[in-house]
This record gives structure tokens, C-alpha cells and sequence, in this order.
């Protein structure tokens, strides 16, 4: 059978959050055509697999495409998360990026989707349902938005033996379960970790049931800290000045975590324990307190090999199991890559983070970029990597390059304007809503950019440290 040729100016690989932020802005700031290729049947990308009751983790305003908003625009008046602003669940996200690319990306007439596909490479795409073939030819650029390669419990293999007969499940499955097991025993210590202890506890589970085998503790972040609205303007810049200082002011790295945890912004599960992971998770105070009332913590290590009747560990310690545990996985990596490569390269864009672990504010800023400046070398300076954070010191590392990034942004005047104008930036609206007059919002500011540069300088110094 012969391929269909199509020819485009944007073929975009993967229609999950960050292709479809990066096609939002192509198709809203120029007239150039794209085709997306997906392999899931939805737009969505990971969140076709996500676990029922998952949630974002940060505040929906941030997140979706710049064009539309996701957002309810309401604070949460119940919950876990009350007093904050909504976060969006997965099926009102799939629901959402749904209506993006049926309401506004197709009716444009510029855009080619191609769910239930594949991307083979050299222009090929092939369909996974028949034997059906298409060749692309990309005009300007072939986007890659599947190279942070995530990853879910539905669809990861874990990185363990697991024995026959063991009871074992990703935490998709925890809605399904019908019989009490003698125990559950959640392994992961990240934000799934996180959701699954929470969702086992607001479903009557008794928290001497629930034991949470955790390799490594992490640095979280308070969700009280990172709210885009002018009603939270003291609490979020305020924590964004208190940051500055506490890294300008901070002796040595360890003195900079307690003091970033001391003024608020930084928390962790167990304030006996010092935290070795930082991933970017946030997390709300009563969340927190929910979780510390599980105490049967696991701290072996890494799981090698789970038995019916014993768990073992690859550091050799082993603890006994009995057949009716049940063990929730919660071990996949949401988002990581361990290659870390330059944005633009030639006739292929890799969609990465330029901003904290804000992914799709990331891949707009980057379309945005394509569209307004014309060196390789050029767009790549303004789109620095900020790399993905692992162990805790990644965070030294991450916060230096993102600093350097909103430097380099700030010096642009069409780039000042832009963030000012994208709903995606939320600090942007904060900072330039002070009136006259406030002297608290301004006094935070002047704080801001006191500290801006002494933390910048501390900050390198502490790179070099950890090289």
C-alpha cells in the first residue's frame, strides 16, 4: 500500500501537554501548518493513562494550552486542598485538551491529527490499527514532544522482581479492590506515593494498614506558596522574595534547605528524617497532616524482589511479607530524561523545560521563540535547559539556570511583554498588578530584587560544589 503524502510546516510528535502547548502557539501567533502524531486515541498524552483520581498537583492556571483557559477560577471551599485554588482532574483535563483540539486546533484548517499512530522516523508515520502509512515532509521543523519521556504506573514495567502470587497492583487499580488485604503496602515515595497513601486514607483505611516503603524522603513544596492570583499576592511573591534571601544569606548548602524550609516554602513528610530527593511535588499543609499520621515507614532502600512471604531488598536486608499484602506501585518516574540536550538542533526542536518544572509554560515559550527569532544560537541562549531535579542538590542547579533564564528574558522588551500577556506566567500579571500605593506589595518587591543577584552568585558557588 502506498504512504499519503502530507506536507506541513510543524510536524509535532506526541499530542500529550507539551505538544499541544506547543501547537496552540504556532497556530495563535502565525499562519504555519502542523501535523500531530499520537499513539493514544485521545489528546493528552500520559494523562490517557493516569490513575482515576488524580489530580494536578499544581494550580490549574498554570496549566493547558496559553489560548484556553483550564482553570474554574474558584478557590476550593472543601477538601484537602480548601483555601487554594482548583486543581483540575484528569478527566476534566482530558475533557479539556478534547475541546482544544476539536474546537480550536481542527476547525482552523491547519492542522493534520493523526491519533492511534506512530512516528517512525525519516518522515514515516504508521497507523496501529491497520497497515495504513503516511510521509510527512516538515517544511520548518520536526518537534519532538515525547523527549522528557513520561512515565505512569498503568504502563511502566517496574524495576523489581515480583514474584507469582503476589498481590500487586499500580495504584490505578485501588478503586477496584473489594476484599481488605492484611495490609497495604504503597512503594514510591514521590507525589504517586503521595496520592495513593492520601486516597487509601479518605477511603477508610486505617493508617496502621497502610505501610509506605520510601527509599528516599523529599523536599515538597507548600501549594500555599505557588497561587497565580492577586488575592494570594503576599503569600506567593512573598515567598518568592523569602527564597531570594534565604539563599543569598545561606553558609553552605544545608544551611540554605533549612532556611528555605524555615521561612515556609519547603516542607517534608517527617521532620525527622532529612530529605535526599526533590522533584518538584507540591503539596497542601492538610495533605501533610494526613500523611504524617502513617507511621509504618519502610526506609530499606530499594526493592530487588517482592515474595509471597518476604519483601528483599538490594541492599540485603528482607522483611517478612504474608500472601494477603497487597503492594500498590507507585515507583514510575513521572518525567525525566537522562539525556539533557539543547532545545534547537538544526531541523528538530526537543521540547524541554525552560522554567521550573512548568512543562507547558516551558513549550510555548519555546514556540513563541521559533516564531520570533531567527539564529539557532540565539534560541537556544533564550531557551537555556532547566534541567529535570532529582536528588536534592538538583534543585542548586535548576534554580540557577531558571534565574539566569528570567534574566536573559527580562532584557528582551517583545519577551516582557509576552510573559505579561500569557496566561501560563502567573508571576508576571502579579508583579505588574502593584498599584500605587501598596506599600506591603512593593515593599516585597524591593525585597525581590534586593536579594535577586547575592542569591544568583550563592547559588553558582554552590554548583561548583556539587559538580
Amino acid at each position: 500500500m502506498a504512504s499519503d503524502a502530507i506536507e506541513v510546516d510543524y510536524l509535532i510528535i506526541g499530542a500529550g501537554a507539551m505538544g499541544m502547548a506547543f501547537a496552540d502557539i504556532i497556530l495563535t501567533e502565525s499562519d504555519k501548518t502542523v501535523l500531530i502524531v499520537d499513539m493514544h486515541q485521545k489528546p493528552g498524552g500520559h494523562w490517557n493513562d493516569a490513575y482515576p483520581f488524580v489530580t494536578l498537583h499544581q494550580p490549574s492556571a498554570y496549566y493547558g494550552v496559553s489560548s484556553k483557559e483550564l482553570s474554574k477560577g474558584i478557590i476550593d471551599s472543601i477538601g484537602l486542598n480548601k483555601g487554594l485554588q482548583d486543581l483540575a482532574s484528569g478527566p476534566e483535563i482530558m475533557a479539556y485538551f478534547d475541546e482544544v483540539m476539536r474546537y480550536q486546533f481542527l476547525p482552523t484548517g491547519r492542522v493534520t491529527y493523526l491519533p492511534m499512530c506512530k512516528y517512525e522516523g525519516d518522515g514515516k508515520i504508521s497507523a496501529l490499527t491497520s497497515n495504513k502509512t503516511y510521509q510527512v515532509k516538515a517544511r520548518e521543523k520536526i518537534v519532538d514532544a515525547t523527549w522528557l519521556k513520561t512515565t505512569v504506573p498503568s504502563t511502566h514495567t517496574p524495576n523489581f522482581e515480583v514474584a507469582e502470587g503476589v498481590k500487586f497492583m499500580p495504584l490505578n487499580d485501588l478503586p477496584k479492590v473489594m476484599d481488605q488485604p492484611s495490609r497495604y503496602v504503597v512503594v514510591g515515595g514521590g507525589k504517586t506515593g503521595i496520592d495513593a497513601v492520601v486516597w487509601l486514607l479518605e477511603n477508610h483505611v486505617d493508617p496502621d494498614q497502610i505501610h509506605w516503603v520510601r527509599p528516599r524522603d523529599a523536599w515538597l513544596m507548600r501549594r500555599e506558596t505557588t497561587q497565580p492570583d492577586s488575592q494570594f499576592f503576599e503569600v506567593t511573591m512573598g515567598a518568592q522574595a523569602a527564597q531570594m534571601e534565604a539563599i543569598a544569606t545561606s553558609e553552605s548548602i544545608a544551611d540554605m534547605f533549612d532556611r528555605v524550609e524555615a521561612a515556609g516554602i519547603f516542607t517534608r513528610i517527617d521532620p525527622d528524617i532529612r530529605p535526599s530527593m526533590f522533584h518538584g511535588a507540591t503539596i497542601s499543609d492538610p495533605e501533610l497532616a494526613e500523611l504524617r499520621r502513617v507511621k509504618n515507614v519502610i526506609r530499606n532502600g530499594r526493592i530487588s524482589r517482592i515474595e509471597t512471604d518476604k519483601i528483599i531488598f538490594e541492599n540485603g536486608d528482607v522483611l517478612d511479607s504474608d500472601p494477603d499484602t497487597l503492594f500498590v506501585d507507585c515507583s514510575a518516574c513521572a518525567v525525566g530524561n537522562s539525556e539533557e540536550t539543547t532545545v534547537f538542533a538544526g531541523d528538530t526542536i526537543r521540547l524541554q523545560t525552560v522554567r521550573t518544572v512548568q512543562p507547558v509554560f516551558s513549550a510555548a515559550f519555546i514556540a513563541h521563540v521559533e516564531l520570533t527569532r531567527d539564529s539557532e544560537e540565539e534560541k537556544n541562549r533564550l531557551c537555556a535547559v532547566v534541567p529535570l531535579p532529582n536528588h536534592d542538590t538538583d534543585w542548586i542547579r535548576m534554580q540557577a539556570a531558571f534565574m539566569m533564564n528570567q534574566y536573559n528574558w527580562s532584557q528582551e522588551k517583545d519577551l516582557r511583554q509576552w510573559l505579561l500577556n500569557n496566561r501560563l506566567d502567573g508571576y508576571s500579571q502579579l508583579a505588574a498588578g502593584i498599584e500605587e500605593g501598596e506599600t506591603e506589595k512593593l515593599a516585597i518587591m524591593k525585597r525581590l530584587r534586593e536579594f535577586a543577584v547575592p542569591s544568583v552568585m550563592k547559588l553558582q558557588q554552590y554548583v561548583a560544589e556539587v559538580a
